[in-house]
């Protein structure tokens, strides 16, 4: 059995890393900071043109396609450059979420999400807040009883929460959930739930890898080249160790997260328990890479002027998004305590 992507997928990976190196510079990332909603309908519609909003929507609506195990280097080239535009919600959860539901629904949402010519929010329950509700032109949220609704946002109130990110921009949302605005309740909503939880999961996962490899490769160019006693710092051996810590755990997170992507693309009935371990591994691997770049930087590291803490803070913001480390954990340590009976498909956070 052959355990590696194929040419065409590799092909599509590099075909996003090339456009992201000369679309999504660290000086766009700054100003788009400065902006209103810190979000870019040019790069977004940009990023659907390569296939990256519409990779998981069907050909039949204009988009790719694909499934997750195409979609998962496409979220990890996003990471790898940092990119805050809403991926996760939009492409890797809403689109899905979208088909999933069917219909009319679909049928109008989907050839837009595909096109770029729209963003999608979700809240799932239990969720306090939304990301990106502020720039979405659908909500996907479950009102108090878990049923999930379908709103355009003019029918919600947005506010505005604080972040520590300046690329995340959270919201709560209020809507008067009625008949006309629920598209699924009971036990199918769960399961739609469940199902929209590990996807983004899954996708954080996967920009979290992203995100890891990034830092470690600003930490061995800069020790490359810092030099203390006429030698660069990354001979020293203190240096190497500190590094090669972090390679170790990047490399033991990434088999993970694309084996996560394998069970939820294949509705493996594990598939909740792998997107679990690839969440927690993923997150402790890229939190790890920044406390270990920023080391290796030594005081320039905190400054603002570096671009260090661009992937700094975006390993921090996804390390939390869509279920904590701590979270993950408590469901791989349920599985294991009571296999299959932990993990069903209504399991949400």
């Amino acid at each position: 059995m052959r355990f590696a992507f194929t040419e065409d997928q590799v092909l599509l990976q590099q075909t996003v890393r090339d456009f992201l190196r000369a679309e999504c510079t660290p000086e766009r990332i700054r100003a788009l900071w400065e902006t209103e909603t810190a979000r870019s309908r040019d790069l977004w519609r940009k990023l659907a043109d390569v296939g990256v909003a519409g990779v998981l929507v069907p050909e039949e609506h204009g988009g790719l396609g694909l499934d997750e195990i195409d979609a998962v280097t496409l979220f990890e080239e996003a990471g790898r450059a940092a990119l805050a535009e809403p991926v996760v919600a939009t492409a890797a959860v809403g689109a899905p979420l979208l088909r999933e539901l069917g219909g009319e629904l679909a049928a109008r949402w989907l050839p837009r999400v595909a096109s770029g010519d729209a963003i999608v929010a979700v809240g799932p329950p239990d969720e306090r807040f939304v990301e990106d509700a502020h720039v979405a032109d659908l909500l996907l949220l479950a009102d108090p009883g878990g049923a999930l609704h379908a709103l355009e946002r003019r029918g919600a109130r947005v506010v505005a929460e604080p972040a520590n990110d300046p690329s995340k921009r959270i919201f709560t949302v209020a809507f008067e959930p009625s008949e006309a605005s629920c598209v699924a309740e009971g036990e199918r909503a769960r399961a739609l739930f469940a199902a929209a939880l590990d996807r983004g999961a899954l996708a954080c996962a996967a920009e979290l890898v992203g995100v890891a490899e990034q830092l470690l490769e600003l930490a061995v160019g800069y020790a490359s080249q810092r030099t203390q006693f006429g030698r660069p710092i990354g001979s020293f051996q203190a240096v190497k160790h500190a590094l090669a810590d972090v390679k170790v755990k990047l490399e033991y997170a990434r088999p993970l997260v694309y084996r996560a992507a394998h069970s939820v693309a294949r509705g493996d009935p594990r598939r909740a328990l792998h997107v679990s371990m690839a969440k927690a591994e993923a997150g402790e691997a890229a939190v790890f890479a920044a406390r270990r770049a920023l080391q290796v930087h030594g005081a320039i590291g905190y400054t603002w002027e570096q671009d260090l803490h661009l992937w700094m803070r975006r390993a921090w913001s996804l390390d939390l998004a869509w279920g904590t480390r701590r979270r993950h954990r408590e469901r791989v340590a349920a599985w294991v305590l009571a296999p299959g009976a932990a993990l069903g498909p209504g399991t949400t956070f």
